[in-house]
């Protein structure tokens, strides 16, 4: 019997994209996959049913996925969904697979909700990053498109144009702009921050990534303070503590005042993220500047975000976009779908759904499986014992 691959209409408020573009679907139809998607799944992504439908795939009800599918994807599986996901959480059953975004550090009661129906959740953002899993790191994708949108909104706030402008009526100068963190995100915001015409910057406290910035035609901004300890094995930020965010906010004080529009996008995979803009920084700013804050559902890195809202202090505008991926839901739909399809194919195995915990992909991603939490970094989170099963009783392994 073929496996079943049902994806799911999303539910959080305001997002727009879908697990599973019709495109996906021919590359999945090749494994010999039944595909099914619920009914208007792809509508606000730009996706009609009938798209779907010309490729072979069945489109049918939320009730009949959940029923039927081996594996259900979604963007936003119940731990990034807290409202109307909950709902999801009771259809699953014993030996499905969810696949998605969780935010497994801090869903800890979805997490256990989901081992406890015996599904298996694999979340998107644990994708390792091994030169193996790159075409599955939708984290990475989605930031890129996240990068992009910011730099827009950046645009569209100011009072002024970014790029240089020599007219009869005098030289307009281009703006400053600078990008804090320079990760997928950043980068992708430097970058476009240059096409429009901006003079910018960026600055991330982990020095190896000064030559991708100045590779971008950007200048990298350097502290004097020792930020050595400040990645991890994966490259990805590492908390630091609050002497070493106290220094760097002295210095980057300076920085920040001489600039036409900040973009902040420094978070750490688990934490609350780190506050790098206070208000008092903020005050230094001349009237008509703007903050963009890309981590403000993390908290912020500016002490005055507000998430999904703009504050206006001392002339200076903060914004605090939410689900900024979601603001391009075609291309973003595209690039979520193609990571998903791309780990899908490596589960299927003669048909048939393998998981593999000896491959490092299935090992680091796995959350939940067999009614146990399993993921030793998702254990350590919710201050676990060795191994938990769904009850809260432990068990040897």
């Amino acid at each position: 019997m073929a496996i079943s691959i049902g994806a799911l209409r999303e539910t959080y408020p305001g997002e727009r994209r879908v697990a599973l573009t019709p495109r996906a679907c021919e590359r999945l139809l090749k494994l010999k996959a039944e595909i099914l998607v619920e009914r208007s799944a792809g509508v606000a992504a730009g996706f009609p049913d009938d798209e779907y439908e010309r490729r072979g795939v069945r489109v049918v009800s939320r009730e009949e996925i959940h029923r039927t599918a081996d594996v259900i994807v979604q963007v936003r599986t119940p731990g990034a969904n807290p409202g109307p996901g909950q709902e999801d959480i009771d259809w699953l059953r014993d030996k499905q697979l969810l696949i998605g975004f969780a935010e497994p550090f801090t869903a800890h009661q979805q997490t256990r909700r989901i081992a406890a129906s015996g599904a298996s959740l694999m979340a998107m953002e644990l994708i390792p990053r091994i030169t193996r899993a790159q075409g599955m790191d939708a984290l990475s994708s989605q930031a890129t498109i996240a990068g992009y949108e910011s730099v827009l909104i950046a645009a569209a706030a100011m009072r002024k144009i970014f790029p240089m402008m020599m007219t009869a009526a005098g030289t307009i100068t281009p703006a400053k702009v600078l990008v804090l963190g320079a990760g997928v995100a950043g980068l992708q915001a430097i970058a476009t921050a240059r096409r429009l015409g901006a003079v910018a910057s960026g600055y991330d406290l982990r020095p190896a990534v000064k030559e991708q910035v100045e590779s971008l035609g950007a200048k990298f901004v350097v502290l004097e303070i020792d930020s050595r300890d400040s990645q991890d094995k994966g490259g990805y930020a590492k908390a630091m503590d609050e002497n070493f965010y106290r220094r760097q906010r002295e210095l980057l004080g300076d920085v920040i005042r001489q600039q036409d529009a900040v973009i902040t996008t420094a978070a750490v995979p688990g934490k609350k993220a780190p506050t790098l803009i206070t208000r008092e920084m903020v005050e230094l700013m001349a009237p008509g500047s703007v903050v963009v804050d890309m981590v403000a559902e993390r908290g912020g890195n500016c002490e005055l975000t507000q998430p999904g809202e703009t504050v206006m202090h001392g002339g200076v505008t903060i914004l605090g976009p939410v689900n900024l991926a979601s603001m391009a839901p075609t291309d973003a739909s595209q690039m979520y779908a193609t990571n998903v399809t791309n780990l899908i194919q490596t589960l299927v195995k003669d048909g048939a759904l393998a998981l593999d915990t000896e491959d490092e992909i299935v090992r680091e991603t796995l959350v939940t499986h067999g009614g146990l939490v399993v993921n030793t970094k998702i254990r350590e989170a919710m201050e676990a014992a060795p191994m938990v099963r769904a009850s809260g009783g432990s068990v040897n392994v």
